[in-house]
C-alpha cells in the first residue's frame, strides 16, 4: 500500500467521497494490478480462516511447554454459568481472544492481524460480532479492510514486530485495527474510526515485550484479551462522539518514539520484564534443562 499517513487517508475519501476501506482497496487494486472482486475475495479467504481457527479450537490441548492450553475452555464454561462481571458479548471476546492465542502457542492454523503474537485480538472481537448477526459477511471483509488501512500506516511509520517496538507494537497495533474495525461496523464515520484507533494505540503506550522463555506464551496468551477488550472500550468511545486530543498519525510516531527508546531487554528478548521475574527465569531454566 502506498500510504504513508492515516490523514492521507482521510483526505483521499473526503476528495472521492468514498468510506475509509474503499481508499483501502483501492490503494489494493492500484499497487497489486488486481481487481476489487479479486482484492475482496483474498480477504473474505482471510475472514474464513480466522473463523476456521476459532473452530479448530481444543480446549484439552496444551503447548509443548504446557504453560498454555485450556484458559479459551475454562472460561467458556465460567461463562456460561452467567456469574461474570462481563456478560455473554464481553465473555464470548474474552474466550476467542484466549483461544486464538493459545492456538498460535500450540502450533495451529492462525491469521497473522498484524501479527502472530496478536492473532487473537481482531478475531475475538469480530467472530462474536459476525455470530450474533451484528454484522454480515461483506460487512465484515469491508471492516477488515478497514483495519488493514490502519495496520499499513503502524508498518510504514513505526512497526508492528514486537522485537522492534515492544508489545505496544504488536498487541497495540492489533488493537488499533480491532477499534478501526468495530467503529465501522457501527457505521462511525471516517474520523471517529482513526479517533477510535488512536485511543486504542494510545492507550497501550509503553507496553513491553517480555516472554518467559523466550515463547510466544506468558504473558502474551493474555494480553490479546487485553487488546481486545481496549479495542471495544474505544470504539464505542468514539462512537460516543469521543475525539482525541492527539490525532492517530502522532499517536504511531510517539509509539515509534516510545519503541525505539525501549530496552532491549523489554523487546522480545525474553532478558526483561515477566521474563525476568524468578519464576520466569525458573521456567526458562526447566525448558531448557538448565541447572
Amino acid at each position: 500500500m502506498a500510504f504513508g499517513s492515516v490523514k492521507e487517508i482521510l483526505e483521499k475519501c473526503t476528495k472521492d467521497n468514498i468510506e475509509f476501506w474503499q481508499a483501502v482497496i483501492h490503494d489494493d487494486i492500484t499497487e497489486r494490478g488486481t481487481t476489487e472482486e479479486e482484492s475482496f475475495e483474498k480477504m473474505r479467504i482471510m475472514w474464513e480462516a480466522m473463523v476456521s481457527s476459532a473452530d479448530d479450537y481444543e480446549p484439552d490441548i496444551k503447548s509443548n511447554s504446557s504453560l498454555v492450553g485450556g484458559m479459551g475452555g475454562k472460561f467458556e464454561k465460567y461463562s456460561e454459568k452467567g456469574e461474570s462481571y462481563c456478560g455473554d458479548f464481553v465473555g464470548e471476546v474474552i474466550k476467542y481472544a484466549l483461544e486464538m492465542g493459545e492456538n498460535n502457542a500450540c502450533m495451529k492454523r492462525i491469521v497473522a492481524a498484524p501479527t502472530a503474537g496478536a492473532c487473537g485480538v481482531m478475531p475475538a472481537v469480530l467472530i462474536p460480532v459476525f455470530k450474533r448477526n451484528m454484522a454480515d459477511e461483506e460487512k465484515i471483509i469491508k471492516a477488515l479492510f478497514t483495519a488493514a488501512g490502519i495496520g499499513q500506516v503502524i508498518a510504514e511509520r513505526a512497526f508492528i514486530a514486537g522485537a522492534s517496538g515492544g508489545c505496544q507494537a504488536e498487541i497495540g497495533s492489533a488493537s488499533a485495527m480491532a477499534a478501526a474495525a468495530l467503529t465501522f461496523i457501527k457505521g462511525g464515520s471516517n474520523e471517529k474510526i482513526t479517533f477510535a484507533s488512536a485511543m486504542a494505540l494510545q492507550n497501550l503506550l509503553g507496553l513491553v515485550c517480555d516472554p518467559v522463555a523466550g515463547l510466544v506464551e506468558v504473558p502474551c496468551v493474555k494480553r490479546n484479551v487485553i487488546g481486545a477488550m481496549n479495542a471495544l472500550s474505544c470504539a464505542d468511545m468514539a462512537l460516543a462522539g469521543i475525539g482525541n486530543i492527539i490525532p492517530l498519525d502522532e499517536v504511531i510516531d510517539a509509539m515509534r518514539e516510545v519503541g525505539e527508546s525501549m530496552n532491549v531487554n523489554l523487546k522480545e528478548t525474553g532478558c526483561g520484564g515477566c521474563a525476568n521475574t524468578p519464576t520466569g527465569i525458573r521456567i526458562k531454566k526447566e525448558l531448557m534443562g538448565e541447572e
